[in-house]
């Protein structure tokens, strides 16, 4: 009884092990076995005979096995032999290593099917630990057809996964449509029962390719189903209160106000937004830009036409430093305008005006007096604008009539914190980000918002000159930082690490804190500080403030640098371990620099001079749209990673489907007809 009791023990194991790696896979169920879909199909169609095989190459003979035996070598390990005689006769020796249950699994006189690779052993062709499939009744599973490769697990191979999958296969009609049976029909796709059978069980490749299309486009309209669904939500309930009739006077005398002529897109985006608050429903919009578009000044027209309207406007964004860098280019916009419109009145040129505005920088660092003002001026009207931090979502802060809400950098926001700003007055809201998205990556990340995107930079600014700088260069480098100290410049350093790290593999990437210190034997004239993500938000606001305000030569920091921290006067900027940066990021921090008319440079310094050769870091040095790096670092590091994605979901969604902006719009018309939204995706 007791070996039979250490069996079951052992099998109770083993079944337990299988159980829990599956579950890793997302695989509790049947239907969930039946949805996990191949990654691949692999061509085992062709039968070839033993002296036609090509040598070192996968494939697949048909014939008989003689001679089973199991032998143990000197060295203790088990080896499975046998005499495999192909149909027309021809004989190799086949070998299976440390695969002991074979011998109990095939006998002699067995027809199989072997996959595998024919080596020469000296002599000698064998035939190394091929898969094998026993001829019979029932049709092949791993050979002799289309054979489907399945994302592996070191337990879960393909060959158990389609072992345990054709077990099953007659339950595949059982499994639910989960699209419309209209969008089934109009979109010319595969039933899902239909799709199942030919991923698993293909007779051809063009069977696989339409249920490739089906699952893909499957994939697509329920991500964008659920984002619109999330859009009509947020736009809730109408009302004529929410209704901004368009004043083309006022945005023409805006853009007349200013010193340079906005860009195309600056001026369709304005449009666009405008032309969505003349709705009785919230506008839900995201204004991407790539760094330096202008973003800020579209907010800006925005603002001063809900002004004139008499409406309140709310800009939230991620830190003090940038609330009150943009309270101080707002205010100074919209005084500039106020001024404009004066004295063009005065002149007898225009007959309206636009009262001088209030603004209010609302942030956790207020004294308590303060802020209680500001709510209260807010409550009562006689604040027309607050910018402020997450400050502005707290439920004391109450407005009078808000119609316009904007989030800077919005990945930086969850959907509750959207949410309670909704909360203050069901006003229209605009999403920016400097975030350079592919389109077709924003309108599936981002599909809750209509799209509006910046492609040109306002006025005259220089490129900023990239090099990629291998170790050996690093001296030039830093004698061309110092001669740009003496001309009265500033430096950004970017390093990955905050201290060094105990990982043997990570002793040589950079860290703030043993670079601030070798800075400053290397620059001992120069005034060098630190900035990390452990540091309290005063203290990062601080520190930045004080850069910006010329107290530092150069700012030793990690990732956590700011999106649309303005530094004009910081025209260089050196990148450390720039492999280790996706190039969307990389371009995040390039844009750090540039922000004025003075020449920039971007370094991007690798650990080994391998890494300087990078095709990719290489991009950088060619380009300086952000758009065009991010499609190379969609295709390159997956969407993932994406700087900012990674909560958004994308990752779920295939690659392949994410380039192809037929599949996605396709899929979002569908999803808009299926709600009963109109379609009006670009």
């Amino acid at each position: 009884m007791e070996p039979r009791t250490t069996l079951t023990t052992a099998n109770l194991k083993t079944t337990t092990e299988y159980l829990e790696a599956l579950a890793g896979l997302g695989i509790r169920t049947v239907e969930d076995l039946l949805l996990y879909l191949p990654r691949t199909h692999e061509d085992l169609s062709t039968m070839q005979t033993v002296g036609s095989a090509p040598l070192d190459t996968k494939v697949t003979i048909s014939g008989t096995v003689e001679d089973i035996r199991l032998i143990r070598t000197k060295r203790g390990k088990k080896l499975v032999t046998a005499t495999f005689t192909d149909r027309e006769g021809e004989s190799i020796e086949v070998l299976w290593f440390n695969q002991p249950h074979i011998k109990r699994m095939l006998a002699d006189g067995d027809d199989v099917v072997l996959t595998g690779k024919i080596v020469e052993n000296g002599y000698k062709l064998q035939f190394q630990s091929p898969i094998f499939e026993k001829e019979g009744k029932r049709p092949l599973v791993h050979a002799g057809r289309l054979v489907a490769i399945y994302p592996q697990h070191e337990k879960i191979t393909s060959k158990w996964l389609r072992e345990k999958i054709v077990l099953v296969e007659k339950m595949i009609d059982r499994i639910d449509e989960n699209l419309p049976e209209d969008i089934v029909k109009e979109e010319e796709l595969l039933p899902r029962p239909a799709a199942l059978r030919a991923m698993h069980f293909p007779d051809d490749p063009e069977q696989v390719l339409k249920a490739q299309e089906r699952f893909a486009f499957e994939r697509m309209f329920l991500l964008q189903k659920n984002v619109l669904t999330e859009k009509q939500e947020w736009q809730g309930e109408r009302s004529d209160k929410l209704k901004i009739p368009m004043d083309v006077e006022l945005i023409r005398t805006f853009f007349q106000s200013l010193k340079f002529t906005p860009t195309d897109s600056q001026r369709i985006a304005i449009y666009e937004i405008l032309r969505d608050m003349e709705k009785d429903q919230p506008m839900s919009r995201l204004l991407e830009g790539d760094v330096g578009s202008g973003k800020t000044l579209v907010a800006t027209a925005v603002i001063a036409h809900v002004l004139k309207h008499g409406g309140q406007s709310a800009l939230m964004v991620p830190t003090e430093v940038l609330a009150k860098q943009h309270a101080q280019n707002i205010t100074r916009l919209l005084i500039h305008f106020h001024s404009f419109i004066e004295a063009k009145r005065k002149a007898g040129e225009i007959n309206w005006s636009v009262r001088l505005p209030t603004v209010a920088l609302l942030t956790g660092s207020l004294p308590p007096k303060e802020a209680l003002a500001i709510k209260q001026s807010l409550q009562n009207g006689t604040i027309d604008l607050v910018i402020g931090t997450h400050a502005l979502i707290t439920e004391t802060v109450q407005f009078k009539n808000l119609l316009f809400v904007i989030v800077d950098e919005q990945h930086r926001f969850g959907v509750s914190q959207r949410m309670q700003l909704k909360e203050k007055g069901t006003p229209h809201f605009l999403a920016m980000t400097a975030t350079p998205i592919p389109r077709t990556l924003a309108l599936t990340a981002y599909g809750h918002h209509d799209l509006s995107v910046l492609l040109e930079k306002p006025g005259n600014r220089q490129k900023i000159e990239t090099k990629v700088v291998p170790p050996k260069d690093r001296l030039v480098v830093e004698r061309f930082i110092d001669v740009q100290i003496d001309q009265g410049r500033q430096i950004f350093v970017i390093c990955p690490l905050i201290r060094e790290s105990e990982h043997e593999d990570m002793n040589e990437i950079k860290n703030v804190q043993q670079e601030t210190e070798r800075l400053k034997e290397s620059f001992s004239r120069r005034r060098i500080a630190a900035l990390h993500g452990q540091m309290s938000a005063q203290e990062k606001d601080d520190i930045m403030r004080r850069f910006k305000e010329k107290e530092f030569d150069i700012l030793v920091s990690t990732a956590v640098i700011e999106v649309g921290i303005d530094v004009p006067n910081a025209t260089i900027i050196v990148i450390e371990g720039a492999e280790r940066f996706g190039l969307a990021q990389l371009h995040q921090f390039r844009g750090r620099v540039g922000r004025s008319d003075e020449k920039s440079y971007c370094y991007l310094f690798t650990t080994t001079p391998e890494q300087a050769r990078s095709v990719r870091l290489k991009a950088m040095e060619k380009h300086d749209s952000g758009f065009v790096l991010a499609e190379i670092d969609l295709k390159i590091r997956g969407p993932g990673e994406l700087f900012g994605l990674r909560q958004s979901g994308i990752p779920e969604v295939s690659l392949t489907s994410l380039l192809n902006p037929e599949l996605i719009v396709r899929a979002r018309r569908a999803a808009e007809r299926s709600l009963g939204m109109s379609a009006k995706t670009a």
